[in-house]
């Protein structure tokens, strides 16, 4: 699993690169969701965290792990309230089934002015592989079924974290391009990154043959470059906010702004 993990790499290493810039130390941190633990890894190379706790629902994964490990579902919290100095999530809570309530327990996890930083996968995931899709069970079904599971995007996002809780909250993304030799390279690299079909309304009858030749020719044909190798798109969204604490910064009233904006631009 590990060879599939390009997303999951520059991922944690931009979220290591993030909390590098914060002058603060995180004793204690949780990576909730850990994957192969590759963020766990680089989080203890920071100095400012000191024990990091590794969570996964599958043992196979939170064995890989380094220092404290603990197998718990993503959607059941196992920890009391105010117990981390950070929480940390890479590519998975985009899976749970209930992102608010999730949230929630996470921000009440943290201990006050505890901080949270998460990447999710965000809507303009696989964009390209859900068009042709779509073009393909059209053409050959006169319909289409969902394919790929759908993501919020990043005002959605910013709007659960208020609704959880958390202070000073802050979203932004990034969009990452990776190639393939084809679409059905892109499909089983999916699979391998245990992110395949995760919707239950799909499709219960398998498709034939010519539907995925059709999607591969399709991919080739519309989002392929100049060397033959197609393309698919990856929009990561990153989430941050903090456990309310009253010496945290406080937003300005509207309205009590000392600058017009007039003499900032030119008339």
């Amino acid at each position: 699993m590990a060879d599939y993990d390009y997303l999951l790499a520059n991922v944690s290493e931009d979220i290591a690169d993030r909390l590098s810039l914060i002058t603060r130390e995180f004793p204690l941190a949780l990576n909730y969701g850990c994957h192969t633990a590759r963020l766990s890894h680089d989080l203890l190379e920071l100095d400012q965290i000191d024990h990091i706790i590794s969570t996964d629902g599958l043992e196979v994964l939170v064995e890989q792990a380094p220092d404290m490990r603990v197998i718990a579902d993503e959607e059941l919290f196992p920890f009391k309230n105010e117990s981390f100095d950070l929480i940390v999530s890479a590519l998975s809570l985009q899976l749970v089934n209930d992102l608010p309530g999730t949230l929630l327990q996470l921000r009440r996890g943290l201990k006050p002015d505890g901080a949270f930083l998460a990447a999710v996968l965000g809507g303009e995931s696989l964009a390209e592989l859900r068009h042709v899709f779509l073009l393909a069970e059209e053409e050959l079904y006169g319909g289409a079924s969902p394919r790929v599971a759908p993501f919020a995007d990043v005002r959605d996002f910013g709007h659960l974290l208020q609704r959880a809780g958390f202070a000073l909250p802050v979203t932004d993304r990034d969009l990452i391009r990776v190639r393939y030799p084809s679409a059905m390279q892109l499909m089983n690299e999916l699979r391998a990154m245990g992110a395949g079909n995760v919707l239950s309304n799909r499709l219960k009858v398998s498709r034939s043959k010519a539907l995925f030749e059709r999607v591969n020719q399709l991919y080739q044909d519309l989002y392929a470059d100049d060397d033959g190798r197609i393309y698919a798109s990856f929009e990561i969204i990153y989430l941050m906010g903090w456990a309310p604490h009253p010496d945290q910064q406080k937003p300005l009233r509207p309205g009590s702004g000392q600058v017009n904006l007039r003499d900032v631009f030119e008339n």
